[in-house]
């Protein structure tokens, strides 16, 4: 399941990727727009640069902006960064593996195998999609309740 954290995040990219080239962003601004405690979002900004996805700059016109093009950010590689591994349960990981404490033998346990392909089926769709793609569904779901 996605954390607040994650969450937050994911609305803090998409305010990033949806200004001009070249702008940035306060913090403050960000949390207000988005309704997140600025407190809070300042740690997920944080971890979002020492992750690769943001940089930041002080002083007059300074503030976070995407590293690089939102299309070459994928939403699996943000949730990971602030949530950790996507798979539902720790022995269902491929980066974080760990035993359960009431099992004898992992490779034949079947929830285990269950939660594998679940893992697989959210890194299928996490891992393609990209920021840009992640706008362009807000922006045509603006516009759709726009025209109705």
């Amino acid at each position: 399941m996605l954390t607040k954290k994650g969450k937050y995040g994911l609305k803090a990219l998409v305010h990033l990727a949806q200004l001009e080239p070249g702008k940035t962003a306060f913090v403050s601004d960000i949390a207000q727009q988005n309704n997140i405690s600025k407190k809070f979002l300042d740690a997920i900004l944080l971890e979002l640069r020492k992750g690769g996805i943001l940089r930041s700059k002080k002083g007059p016109g300074g503030g976070y902006a995407l590293s690089r093009s939102a299309s070459e950010i994928s939403i699996g590689q943000a949730v990971r960064i602030l949530d950790g591994p996507l798979a539902p349960i720790r022995c269902a990981s491929k980066t974080a593996f760990e035993p359960c404490d009431d099992c004898n033998e992992p490779d034949h346990c079947q929830v285990r195998h269950s939660m594998m392909e679940v893992r697989d089926a959210i890194s299928a769709v996490l891992d393609t999609m990209t920021l840009e793609q992640m706008v362009a569904k807000r922006s045509s779901n603006l516009i759709e309740q726009v025209t109705r």
